[in-house]
């Protein structure tokens, strides 16, 4: 069971797993996307009718209990799915649900997990492969891998990063499971913090923050939510910015203004340096770029 290409590699070791079958592959109902909003098949989706295997879309998971206890599954993995899976589900498989979790449980339970050390500067992150129960990532820890952060990792190495590390602990972890030589751990509940599911507005810059804290959310929401701030009546998203803080505050936050020739922010504690940005309705450009053809910009607030 998953969705999103974060789930892809996991899906590939299992089916070069001589020890293991796929009797079936569930993936969320294909999706409108992009301007034209075609109806578009998931990553996992695609991936599974290369290989043959049968797909099924439910709207809702719950519908479809009988038709996995007909599939007699012995284990059920679960990568990014995209559903909650109900107590029916998880009493099936003879060796329980298995999910690849992107984050040290028991921190980081929920959805925008990839998001949140980043956004916190955190100085590490892994997955958790754990046993399923009807709590939100709540259930006990199979096994858990890290990777250090170095406090400029962008949304996309951090998913590429966790999605190669889990699927490479995957089938490991389920052949022990199976063997006996795993011992499941429960979770410490104290310790325990939930992400909830980012929407648009979330990317919002707030610039009397202090621009550490927005260098974070910019490397951790791009490209989704994306972050961007209000221009007059318009939206500008700001892309990617230079990790290197520019110190002091002369300015307001929100003002854009040069220094050294390049394009910054200040912020509620010292500025950032802008590198790409896209205005509404535009590509994505260098600020070199945009300065070009928009040089009324300098001296604006952003809100």
């Amino acid at each position: 069971m998953g969705t999103p290409e974060f789930a892809i590699l996991g899906l590939k070791e299992l089916l070069a797993a001589p020890a293991l079958e796929i009797v079936g592959v569930f993936t969320q109902t294909d999706k409108p996307v992009g301007r034209q909003q075609l109806l578009t098949s998931s990553p996992v989706k695609t991936l599974a009718l290369k290989n043959n295997l049968p797909v099924f879309q439910p709207a809702k998971i719950r519908t479809e209990i009988e038709i996995i206890k007909k599939l007699v599954p012995d284990l059920i993995v679960v990568i990014a799915y995209g559903q909650i899976i109900p107590a029916e589900i998880l009493a099936i498989p003879t060796y329980g649900c298995i999910n690849v979790h992107a984050s040290l449980l028991p921190l980081y339970r929920g959805a925008a997990v990839l998001n949140a050390p980043i956004l916190n500067g955190d100085s590490e992150t892994g997955v958790t492969i754990m046993k399923m129960d009807t709590g939100l990532d709540t259930g006990p820890i199979l096994r858990q891998a890290k990777i250090k952060l170095n406090g400029r990792e962008t949304l996309t190495e951090v998913h590429d990063k966790l999605s190669s590390l889990g699927a490479g602990l995957l089938i490991p972890t389920l052949l022990d499971l199976i063997a006996g030589k795993i011992k499941p751990q429960p979770q410490d509940q104290s310790r325990a913090t939930i992400v909830k599911t980012l929407k648009k507005e979330d990317g919002k810059i707030d610039w009397s923050k202090p621009a550490v804290e927005i260098e974070r959310m910019i490397r951790a929401y791009n490209p989704w939510p994306g972050t961007y701030s209000a221009m007059g009546e318009k939206n500008l998203k700001i892309i990617t910015v230079k990790s290197e803080i520019l110190k002091g505050n002369n300015h307001q936050p929100g003002e854009i203004f040069l220094d050294d020739n390049e394009l910054a922010i200040q912020s509620g504690q010292d500025s950032l340096v802008i590198l790409r940005l896209q205005a509404a309705g535009k590509k994505i450009m260098t600020a070199k770029e945009f300065l070009a053809g928009h040089q009324e910009i300098i001296g604006k607030i952003l809100k």
